[in-house]
């Protein structure tokens, strides 16, 4: 494996690490409609604190998924794709592998199933 490869695997690793929590899920869902948002106005419409709120946002931004900019006195945040689209397109490449893999397999059981009945037949 590359250094490459290795980097580019580290980073889906970090993305679904993200992902794998509903609240982070939900900090991206609302700043990919608000566009950019604050921590504190994230984190009035969360179960959460305000400080937990801005721990997932520091892994959103570990793993690529956001981005805060100073403005002022405020950071705002902003949903950063790419981190995204990457883990999308190694998702759609490990998909098309298993199509692939489970095609293979119903055209075996199929063949075997077709030799299975004309052997029964003669």
């Amino acid at each position: 494996m590359t250094d490459e490869q290795r980097g580019a695997d580290e980073a889906v690793d970090s993305v679904l690490v993200a992902l794998a929590d509903p609240t982070r899920r939900q900090l991206l869902d609302q700043l990919a409609a608000q566009g950019e948002a604050t921590a504190t106005t994230l984190a009035g419409s969360l179960p959460v604190s305000r400080q937990a709120v801005v721990k997932h946002l520091a892994v959103l931004d570990a793993a690529g998924l956001v981005s805060g900019s100073r403005v002022g006195r405020e950071v705002r945040y902003a949903v950063r794709p790419a981190a995204l689209d990457a883990t999308a397109q190694w998702m759609a490449a490990l998909a098309t592998v298993w199509d692939r893999r489970l095609a293979h397999i119903k055209r075996v059981a199929e063949a075997a199933e077709r030799e299975g009945w004309q052997g029964e037949s003669q």
